[in-house]
């Protein structure tokens, strides 16, 4: 059975369609991970800091799955109304170069389009999506829905198949949707763990 460490695992959206794994999850806000862990009940779920975690346990796995937060790389940062100019958050490259250089399995670095030249080129890229790895794979993207910034709690959760109850947001950002829209799509998570198995 492979062992996988999710991190930065929000609500699961990669996760939801693999078969015969053992997950360790790791996502630093209490209420998504207490979320995660009703969705996943046979994973083992840590509130921590995924970017420590990932150094302190890496050789306890098969594959590594990490999404860090995309907040300060997207094209948001640029587009949109009273953003604060901050400086990107550089544990994403730390990462992908660890993980190049330590990591003797299967990796994936997931984020989006940043708003800057990318400092290290990705691997593959599925639609909103830039993909660092240590193999080939090749995915359809699933379509989003209409306006998709826009797009509500509920429609969200019916396009990723994913349904909870309880209100989560990031922060102080009180948008309900931002959680279900930071996930990769199950269809497009089990497809490139399968690549990765060779299926």
């Amino acid at each position: 059975m492979l062992k996988i460490l999710n991190l930065y695992a929000g609500v699961g959206g990669n996760r939801k369609l693999w078969e015969d794994v053992e997950v360790v999850a790791v996502e630093n806000d209490p209420k998504i991970a207490a979320v995660y862990q009703k969705l996943y009940p046979e994973d083992e779920v840590f509130v921590d800091d995924a970017h420590n975690f990932l150094l302190d346990t890496y050789d306890f796995f098969d594959f590594v799955w990490s999404s860090p937060p995309c907040q300060s790389h997207s094209r948001m940062v640029i587009a949109g109304r009273n953003r604060k100019p901050r400086y990107p958050e550089m544990q994403m490259y730390e990462e992908i170069i660890f993980l190049q250089h330590f990591f003797k399995g299967g990796w994936i670095v997931e984020n989006v389009k940043p708003y800057y030249k990318e400092l290290i080129p990705p691997k593959e890229i599925v639609g909103r999506h830039w993909f660092w790895s240590n193999f080939n794979f090749d995915v359809e993207d699933v379509p989003r829905p209409t306006k998709f910034i826009n797009t509500v709690k509920n429609d969200l959760m019916e396009w990723l198949d994913i349904y909870y109850e309880e209100k989560l947001y990031y922060g102080t950002n009180k948008c309900l949707g931002q959680v279900l829209r930071n996930c990769v799509h199950p269809k497009i998570g089990k497809d490139i763990l399968n690549a990765y198995r060779g299926l």
